[in-house]
């Protein structure tokens, strides 16, 4: 038996990518759900995909992350629904494809109201909860842009990378008010889903096109897999990517100046 069974988890991002598989993987161990993002139709396409025996315990909540004013609400509907909330899996996002001397600073503060400003609004509104309970589980879906940086991605690695400090300090503050709140950090590498087809380009039109890396990168399934055992390990931080990514990642952080004599060569767009 999972230890997330009737555990009610709460996903953004949830009608497509990494986050509908999450739903899938989720509802085969039992828990409770409630799906969040902008689309509701693909949120209720989500919901009827999971398996039958599961529905009865899926909800929809549709949001916006980029009306930060409106996620205080959106916060007691979810408290509401299942009267408490377990698990909250931050995993919406947009993203981005463009250097930053052809960015617009429209499309600098479009992305990061949604991928930081949207994710501390919807965490913060919910850390009363917690500590009322006494207990919890923020989920926080980064990226290894979150650990490094790449070109095209200057906007979209600042935000990962904000949201890593918020919420490594955040893990502190909540360790001293309640033991029982944890903080996870995923961070993942190329993944096979539309993050790039939907990545903003400097004037704010999407991209429109996948990138190869992602095109041949992990399937959503497996890096769900991953992430959902990290959940149930209470795992602090987690790299779930290709070896290129994940030694990058390590090159970065133990030898940074090997690292920035390689990215400025690399083909990454």
């Amino acid at each position: 038996m999972s230890t997330l069974q009737n555990k009610v988890i709460w996903i953004t991002g949830a009608s497509s990518g990494i986050g509908e598989a999450l739903t899938y993987e989720l509802a085969q161990k039992g828990a409770k759900l409630i799906l969040s993002s902008r689309r509701k139709e693909e949120l209720e396409r989500v919901k009827g995909n999971c398996i039958a025996s599961a529905q009865p315990n899926i909800r929809v909540l549709a949001l916006d992350l980029a009306e930060a004013s409106t996620l205080q609400l959106s916060t007691e509907a979810a408290i509401q629904i299942f009267g408490h909330v377990d698990v909250l899996i931050n995993n919406g996002g947009i993203g981005q494809r463009s250097l930053a001397k052809e960015t617009s600073l429209e499309v600098d503060r479009r992305i990061m109201e949604v991928d930081f400003f949207g994710t501390i609004a919807l965490t913060k509104a919910l850390i009363p909860h917690f500590l009322q309970r006494k207990q919890g589980h923020f989920v926080t879906i980064s990226s290894i842009s979150g650990i490094i940086g790449t070109p095209y991605r200057t906007v979209y690695a600042a935000a990962k990378h904000a949201l890593q400090g918020f919420f490594n300090s955040l893990r502190a503050e909540m360790w001293k008010e309640s033991p029982e709140i944890y903080v996870t950090m995923i961070c993942p590498g190329w993944t096979n889903t539309n993050i790039s087809v939907t990545a903003l380009k400097g004037d704010g039109s999407s991209q429109g096109k996948k990138d190869e890396t992602h095109e041949h990168g992990l399937t959503p399934d497996f890096v769900a897999g991953k992430i959902v055992t990290a959940i149930e390990n209470r795992s602090r931080e987690i790299y779930v990517g290709g070896w290129k990514e994940v030694t990058a990642a390590y090159i970065h952080r133990f030898l940074p100046g090997l690292f920035a004599k390689i990215i400025r060569k690399a083909k990454v767009k």
